[in-house]
């Protein structure tokens, strides 16, 4: 990947909505090589998707908790049984498996306190291996869906 990669990457982070013309236009690269380009970035997976980015709040889903989940035991199967059991609930919007205690943070987003109770005691409090569930509540965004650095 070169500088020029790079460039494309950080025009189509701010606007994932360019069309080839704009883009090549932005990047300073005639629109054929530009095309090319866009097109071997998606097929090498540096590009993995297009998606329209939706705020939580006009769906209904203003209350946002970060979940930290330590597992009973961190054998394979309870780690996959696990790992698949979270990826099946809609409401888990991110999960990372971590170093050290906790074993994973879980980000979630509900309708408000009511609906992540609910959400807590009836789905993430009976995920396969969980021993610990502790939770706080997100207050604001500060940094939201930064693009990653050139």
């Amino acid at each position: 990947m070169d500088a020029l990669d790079r460039k494309i990457l950080t025009e189509l982070q701010r606007d994932g909505r360019l069309t080839v013309t704009e883009l090549a236009a932005r990047v300073r690269l005639s629109v054929s090589p530009c095309h090319r380009r866009l097109r071997d970035l998606e097929r090498e997976g540096a590009i993995r998707g297009y998606r329209a980015v939706v705020d939580p709040a006009a769906v209904g889903l203003d209350f946002e908790a970060l979940v930290f989940v330590t597992l009973r035991w961190e054998d394979a199967d309870t780690v996959t049984a696990f790992e698949e059991a979270v990826a099946a609930v809609p409401h888990v919007l991110q999960a990372q498996r971590l170093f050290g205690e906790p074993d994973y943070l879980l980000r979630v987003a509900t309708a408000d306190l009511a609906a992540f109770q609910q959400l807590y005691d009836q789905r993430l409090a009976r995920l396969p291996g969980v021993q610990r569930l502790t939770s706080t509540l997100v207050m604001k965004h500060v940094v939201d869906d930064r693009p990653l650095p050139e």
